[in-house]
């Protein structure tokens, strides 16, 4: 302990950052002298409190009074990360009184983290209107399972640059305006909604946005039509939306897009999906083919796809795109979401008729083919049957078989190596291929 001691202050807080809460970085106190009064000056403190019922938990209490008086007794000029993990019993009188306790803090990152409400506790936890003022260098604002309420003071973000909201509850269509439009360099956004949300339609609009992931899963599949996204960031680099019901409407022109992972089960999309043509990595899960986007659309820098094979029209979606990009260089296939129990597997789609000329990108730019849990369905032979003939620069192919017998996987891995061998394609190319029982 005396040569630990010795080191320089530096590297004693950083050793005292692996503790995993405050409560052990403060005991240290009681090592020496030397470490008396070294937790004041933590730049990353962690509460966390998991006590069920504070009627029946008088230790609940004494935790409160702990986070208060170290946060009060802390020198640290700035407080790079204050990390709260909170049951539901925490109050918001609680989150206030700590807030005002760290207001002398220059604090970067704030999280509160609160359990997932608990059948028994009727009112989930509310956020004190205090946290939308209290500090001004706030640059990341992380919440989960809590509520959010209207305040009439101004709420001020100025540089807040990364906001996540997980289940949370909003103030209102009004309010979530009032708070985006509250924050002037926003680069980073994530809100992944309640199924019992109130808030039917998100809008979006912030100019400085690069980041944004949009998550609402309704287990009921509703087809409401009145809940959705709209979209208005002319900024945006990386593009995530993951919706069960809606729709998604794209106010303006994003030129700068790059990334996108789109997951819809019900399809009323983006009628300015042409105009959002710089992708260079596109994930689609989607149920329609069908005005995806305008006819005539060609993504020029599409060099990564991936589709997923859960929806019955995935193989249509699939031939369009790839007709519509002529640099593409990485294409995966494969059922990356479980189907639904009221649903069958897609079935083979009669509608879909192998193209007369094969698409651009196949003959001069493919290089690597994936497939993840193939299963050897009709129209799965079929796409790899028309891929593996087509591509002729391919340089790898992976094809991991999905299959409930030992036997029919050995059937589909030798059927692939066949096609495989027998199709004209370069001479390095290599295939892999693994059953999966």
């Amino acid at each position: 302990m005396d040569r630990i001691s010795h080191l320089p202050d530096e590297l004693l807080l950083k050793i005292l950052s692996l503790r995993p809460s405050a409560k052990d970085v403060v005991a240290t106190m009681v090592l020496s002298k030397r470490w008396k009064f070294l937790w004041m000056y933590m730049p990353r403190l962690v509460y966390d409190d998991h006590i069920i019922d504070i009627n029946q938990s008088p230790e609940y209490a004494t935790f409160s009074r702990f986070v208060e008086r170290s946060l009060f007794l802390h020198k640290a000029p700035v407080i790079e990360t204050l990390h709260l993990k909170l049951g539901q019993n925490c109050g918001s009188g609680d989150i206030e009184t700590w807030i005002r306790a760290a207001e002398k803090h220059c604090v970067h990152e704030l999280i509160i983290e609160i359990d997932k409400p608990d059948p028994s506790y009727k009112t989930p936890v509310t956020l004190p209107g205090s946290l939308y003022t209290w500090c001004r260098t706030l640059k990341t604002l992380i919440l989960s399972n809590a509520v959010l309420v209207d305040v009439a003071s101004p709420v001020s973000f100025p540089s807040l640059k990364k906001l996540s909201l997980t289940c949370v509850k909003h103030g209102g269509e009004e309010f979530v305006n009032k708070l985006l439009s509250s924050c002037p360099v926003l680069e980073d956004l994530v809100v992944e909604q309640r199924e019992d949300d109130s808030l039917t339609i998100m809008s979006v609009r912030v100019p400085s946005l690069k980041r944004l992931v949009l998550h609402r899963f309704d287990h009921n599949f509703s087809k409401n039509q009145s809940q959705g996204f709209k979209i208005d960031a002319p900024s945006l680099e990386h593009l995530g939306i993951f919706h069960t019901s809606g729709f998604c409407a794209i106010e303006t022109n994003m030129t700068k897009v790059v990334d996108a992972n789109i997951v819809f089960s019900t399809w009323n999309f983006w009628k300015k999906l042409g105009s959002v043509t710089s992708f260079k990595r596109l994930y689609l899960c989607i149920p329609s083919s069908n005005d995806v986007y305008p006819a005539g659309s060609v993504f020029h820098n599409l060099v990564h796809l991936k589709i997923c094979t859960c929806e019955t029209e995935w193989l249509n979606l699939l031939m369009r795109v790839l007709k519509d990009s002529p640099n593409l260089q990485a294409l995966v296939l494969g059922q990356c979401h479980y189907l639904r129990s009221s649903e069958p597997r897609p079935s083979w789609n009669p509608s879909w008729n192998e193209p007369s000329s094969v698409p651009e990108c196949l003959l001069s730019s493919l290089k690597t083919f994936e497939w993840t849990k193939y299963e050897g369905a009709e129209e799965e032979k079929e796409a790899v049957s028309f891929m593996i003939r087509s591509a002729k620069c391919l340089k790898k192919a992976t094809i991991s078989i999905t299959s409930k017998s030992a036997e029919s996987g050995k059937e589909h891995e030798t059927m692939i190596k066949e096609l495989f061998s027998s199709s004209r394609r370069s001479p390095d190319c290599q295939l892999e291929c693994t059953v999966k029982l």
